[in-house]
């Protein structure tokens, strides 16, 4: 069985990771996909992201009708710094044998030895990198295996759509239809 992870502040979601998920998918042969929304990031420890179960419902919006896509919770559940070690670890345990894929952006290549457990991480997931436009493709680390996704590259940001939110700013084509109403109608991101 092939799993991917997909970790991520997810807000919130937008086409960008969608399209990665569906690449991934693909390239990668995914059986199954995980979003995984963090409670906090370890590289973004002053960022006070939305509340979790507001990110999960518009994971929830976006996702609905994708059989091979689900969310986990599990970093929500245990509140504080999110590490990728304890939920790979998690997968790990619980789908022995899979070959686990962990997606991630680019721009975050370079700093992978520096995440939690490291050396341990290399040795449990492959990393299916996304290449982002206008940054540069960065040189993977020693013990890190990866695979660079050739995707749907789409130059769109969460912190993006927040600021748009903010100003007044349309949002649709970024976003699912109904991430964008569920933003609207809880007006969330002003």
């Amino acid at each position: 069985m092939r799993i991917g992870l997909f970790g991520g502040s997810f807000d919130p979601v937008h086409l960008g990771h969608l399209l990665v998920a569906w690449a991934a998918r693909e390239e990668l042969g995914l059986d199954r996909l995980f979003f995984v929304p963090a409670a906090r990031s370890p590289f973004k420890p002053d960022a006070a992201p939305t509340a979790g179960r507001e990110r999960v419902r518009l994971l929830r919006l976006a996702l609905a009708g994708c059989d091979w896509c689900e969310i986990d919770e599990q970093e929500l559940r245990r509140e504080g710094v999110s590490y990728t070690i304890d939920t790979v670890r998690d997968y790990a345990r619980r789908f022995p044998g899979a070959e686990l894929h962990y997606l991630i952006g680019t721009d975050h290549v370079s700093r992978l030895p520096e995440w939690k457990e490291a050396e341990e991480l290399a040795k449990l997931v492959r990393f299916a990198v996304i290449p982002r436009p206008g940054v540069a493709e960065a040189e993977l680390p020693p013990l890190f295996h990866a695979r660079v996704l050739s995707g749907f590259p789409l130059r769109v940001s969460s912190s993006e759509i927040r600021a748009r939110v903010k100003a007044g700013r349309p949002i649709e084509f970024l976003v699912p239809p109904a991430v964008a109403e569920a933003i609207r109608n809880y007006q969330l991101y002003l």
